[in-house]
């Protein structure tokens, strides 16, 4: 099935409830390769922090090798600590949905393929959750896409942090081919389609 084209999906019309205080939120997000992902959340407004890991699974301590032998049930995943405040959880979604990731690929994002590659929301509660499924329906009812959503909704329950060489890794290997490749025009396609959005300051 063909990759569909970065473009920008309508605003989720279910979003978590206002904040009340002035606390910061999580959301755990899976599809693709993390370094792409870390890549598109670190230059979001309202983003404090990215952090790549594994989430998904039933294994202890997973390391990378154990994800990528797809045995372990675990995604390759991003924890986005967030200020809600200025960035809702249903804007994160727009943005994975728009550049982040390609809903309509099962189990594989450009040139990765395998479980672990999977798009999967795993969400922190029933809100989360709610939300989640509310714009994927609502999505699928406006035909965003081609071809069907495949992008999971699951509860979260653990988020492991991967290794420390896989922290950061776009901002620190901006020229590895990979990187230039499949996650740089990511980055580019958030600044260009939802500039509102993009910060050019990067979350650490």
């Amino acid at each position: 099935m063909a990759d569909q084209a970065p473009h920008v999906v309508p605003a989720a019309s279910v979003d978590m409830p206002a904040p009340t205080g002035t606390g910061l939120q999580t959301a755990v997000l899976a599809g693709g390769c993390f370094w792409g992902l870390e890549g598109v959340f670190e230059h979001v407004r309202g983003v404090r922090s990215v952090v790549s890991g594994y989430s998904g699974g039933t294994v202890a301590h997973p390391t990378y090798e154990d994800v990528g032998s797809e045995t372990t049930g675990y995604a390759e995943s991003v924890q986005i600590t967030y200020d809600p405040r200025v960035v809702t959880y249903g804007q994160l979604l727009r943005v994975y949905f728009s550049v982040a990731t390609d809903p309509t690929q099962l189990n594989r994002q450009g040139p990765d393929s395998g479980t672990s590659y999977r798009g999967n929301i795993f969400a922190a509660d029933d809100d989360q959750a709610r939300v989640a499924r509310a714009y994927i329906a609502q999505l699928t009812a406006a035909h965003a896409y081609s071809a069907p959503i495949v992008t999971r909704v699951d509860m979260l329950t653990r988020f492991w942090p991967a290794e420390d060489y896989h922290q950061n890794y776009l901002s620190l290997h901006p020229d590895q081919p990979y990187i230039v490749f499949n996650d740089l025009p990511k980055q580019r396609n958030l600044q260009r389609l939802l500039p509102a959005i993009y910060t050019p300051t990067r979350a650490p």
